[in-house]
């Protein structure tokens, strides 16, 4: 094909223009082309297949080792139970939930940014200058209708996001294939597994990789009714094979009806034209027998670039499909890294400790040994149930020789630290922290330090967030072509319910351009920016309705647009007109004249009421005064009556003490007396007996 550029030089005017008429009617030809293969020699289409059978082959075989290692992520993120037999039948297999966990959570904090609750998804960016606000009116309601196409017409996008963003976080990476649907008559902007859309692994980007191939299911009835449309050529694939269920098909040993076909629609490069230079091309074909069904042009007439001299020099493809990554591959391939790849093998070792702990303590629990022969006992499993005895023909010493129970180490507590370490090491990395799982931090932790720990344990996720809103960009830009090429205009103005023309989607002129909105990647980022403009509002520096515009945004208000007067009317807040100077200065005294005949009232009433208190005041001292007077008296009546009690009860006390003193000296007296009297008595006898002693001397003389 030759296709002559736009803008030669004034020599070869008259001659360029008949070879770029007749380029543009070949080329319009070849691209509204409902199936070029109908054009094409039966030997041509089966050398087509084959090649194009061959590129898959070779772009599967590239990935082999990824998809074995796909199987193993998505059987640890689906905790999918399967039977162990080592080192027994029937052995522990749990399976930790570190990958399901990490990629729940990423989900569950992705989902809510990424899709805000308002409903603003497309920001259509002005490109140049907007002097008279025209680009500014066109890129509002260019995101308005694409919100609409997202969010009503497209039913099925926020469900393909929620799913792409939980199985983001898994696989590592997601496709959105986006393209004008012929028979529904309308865009379409699907979910794609990376399982279904074959790239070799090698590929630098989806733009630049010779082939990529999208695995699709079809039924039967599914290829008759694009056979009768014209869509498919009538081709025998005969019956559909269960061996066709070796990709991204759940397999079955049952074929009916409904079992489907393995069609692969791949986008590359062949050379119809036989010009030695590649076209970008839609092959469609079977991918057992490598039958073509139908092959469609890539590329449309803007998109090809000739020389001077009609040839052509290079055609720019068509690329329907968007890679959304989650972190970058560092060994360059195109299949970027997830939680599956990154926590695989550390889930891996946290499953098979978790499991050798249960082992040990199962053997440790379940005992076994050896039984002698000498043992005279029925052989065989024997049961025990709780609280029975079984009967055994042997003495408890031969009993006891004759079963050796096997050796068992209860649960290692090595092992249970290191399980600690890995599941730790695992959030690590993940940026699983409790915090984030909804766990309160300890009571003494400082507010201060638990939002600078959120802070950074978000940064992972900021990058991921970055570049989804990269992807997303991308596949705004291929709906903003498409509604370029098949809106209807009449549609256009119902939906927004203003004047509108399809103007708003010129590509030529690149006015504005689609793209998602990445400046707060949550709610709370989103009120704390709001506030921090809230708190600037003083400095004048800033327009009060732009702020108060933001912070309603930022709080998702609700038709946030009736509270500010205008904006449903006329799509502007309405601003007062500004007064005269003289005016302004004349409200400006009278309003400080009233401030002032306020102030004087304030003060008079002030002081009155500080008089009022003042009087109330010394009463209620007065008042305080007398009762503390009754109080003071009262307790010294009390004091006195206390005191003449004890008084009384001492006098008392001292007269019984002063009569038992009395009484004591009265007895000591008594017995004193006594005590003379008989010392008297003892006296006077002695004195007698000396008497008659001498009367017996003087009588014995005598």
């Amino acid at each position: 094909m030759n296709y002559e550029t736009q803008g030669t030089s004034s020599e070869v005017e008259a001659p360029s223009q008949d070879i770029e008429k007749e380029a543009r009617l070949e080329a319009l030809q070849l691209i509204e082309t409902t199936n070029i293969a109908e054009e094409l020699d039966e030997d041509r289409l089966i050398a087509i297949g084959m090649d194009c059978k061959r590129g898959l082959e070779a772009d599967l075989e590239s990935r082999i080792s990824w998809e074995r290692d796909l199987d193993e992520w998505i059987k640890l993120a689906a905790q999918i139970r399967e039977d162990k037999t080592f080192p027994w039948p029937g052995a522990s297999n749990v399976k930790y939930p570190l990958i399901s966990t990490a990629s729940m959570q990423f989900s569950a904090r992705a989902y809510p940014a990424l899709v805000p609750g308002n409903g603003k998804l497309v920001k259509a960016e002005i490109v140049g200058k907007d002097p008279d606000g025209q680009k500014s009116e066109r890129a509002t309601r260019v995101s308005r209708y694409m919100d609409y196409q997202l969010l009503t017409e497209m039913d099925y996008w926020e469900e393909d996001m929620d799913k792409m963003l939980l199985s983001l976080g898994v696989l590592g990476m997601m496709f959105k294939k986006t393209y004008y649907d012929t028979v529904r008559s309308e865009i379409c902007s699907k979910l794609v597994y990376p399982e279904n859309l074959v790239v070799n692994y090698w590929a630098d980007t989806l733009e630049t990789a010779e082939r990529t191939s999208e695995v699709m299911w079809m039924t039967k009835r599914e290829v008759e009714t694009r056979k009768r449309k014209g869509t498919f050529l009538d081709v025998d694939l005969g019956d559909p094979q269960m061996a066709e269920r070796d990709m991204t098909s759940p397999a079955s040993s049952v074929t009916d009806t409904t079992t489907p076909y393995c069609i692969i629609e791949q986008h590359c490069y062949i050379d119809i034209d036989e010009d030695d230079l590649p076209e970008p091309y839609i092959v469609t074909f079977h991918r057992q027998s490598g039958k073509v069904l139908r092959i469609v042009a890539r590329f449309s007439e803007k998109d090809i670039d000739v020389d001077e001299d009609g040839t052509v020099i290079e055609i720019r493809p068509i690329e329907y499909y968007t890679k959304f990554g989650f972190i970058p591959n560092p060994d360059g391939s195109f299949y970027d890294l997830g939680f599956g790849h990154l926590l695989g093998p550390l889930n891996e070792s946290v499953n098979t400790t978790i499991n050798q702990l249960l082992d040990s303590g199962s053997l440790s629990i379940l005992q076994a040994g050896f039984i002698g022969k000498g043992l005279r006992m029925k052989m065989g499993e024997s049961p025990f149930k709780p609280g029975e005895w079984k009967v055994v023909n042997a003495v408890g010493d031969d009993i006891r020789k004759q079963l050796v129970p096997l050796p068992t180490a209860q649960p290692s507590p090595v092992l249970f630290e290191l399980l600690g370490m890995l599941v730790q090491s695992g959030k690590e990395l993940a940026s699983v922290a409790e915090i984030f799982t909804g766990k309160m931090p300890g009571q003494n932790t400082p507010a201060t330090t638990t939002m600078a720990t959120i802070e950074q344990g978000m940064k992972v996720f900021t990058a991921i967030y970055k570049r989804v809103y990269r992807s997303l960009k991308k596949e705004f830009k291929k709906i903003y072509r498409l509604n370029s090429i098949y809106l209807e205009e009449d549609k256009y103005t119902n939906i927004l319910d203003e004047p509108a023309t399809l103007e708003d989607f010129d590509q030529e002129t690149y006015d504005i351009c689609p793209t998602a909105d990445p400046t707060a990647s949550s709610s709370s980022e989103k009120m704390l920016k709001a506030q921090a403009l809230m708190e600037m509002l003083p400095l004048g520096t800033i327009d009060p309705i732009e702020v108060t515009k933001r912070m309603l945004e930022a709080q998702e208000q609700p038709n946030w647009e009736k509270l500010i007067p205008g904006m449903v009317e006329t799509g502007q807040p309405q601003i007062p007109p500004k007064e005269d100077p003289k005016v302004q200065e004349m409200k400006m005294k009278m309003e400080l004249e009233e401030g002032k005949f306020q102030m004087k009232q304030q003060e008079s009433q002030q002081k009155m009421q500080l008089e009022q208190m003042s009087e109330q005041g010394k009463i209620a001292m007065a008042r305080e005064k007398h009762q503390l007077d009754i109080q003071a008296q009262s307790t010294k009546n009390q004091l006195d009556a206390e005191a003449a009690r004890h008084k009384t009860q001492a006098d008392i006390i001292g007269s019984q003490q002063k009569l038992a003193v009395n009484q004591q000296m009265g007895e000591q007296k008594i017995a004193q007396a006594k005590e003379s009297a008989k010392l008297a008595n003892q006296k006077k006898s002695s004195s007698g007996s000396g008497k008659t002693t001498q009367s017996r001397k003087k009588s014995s003389k005598n």
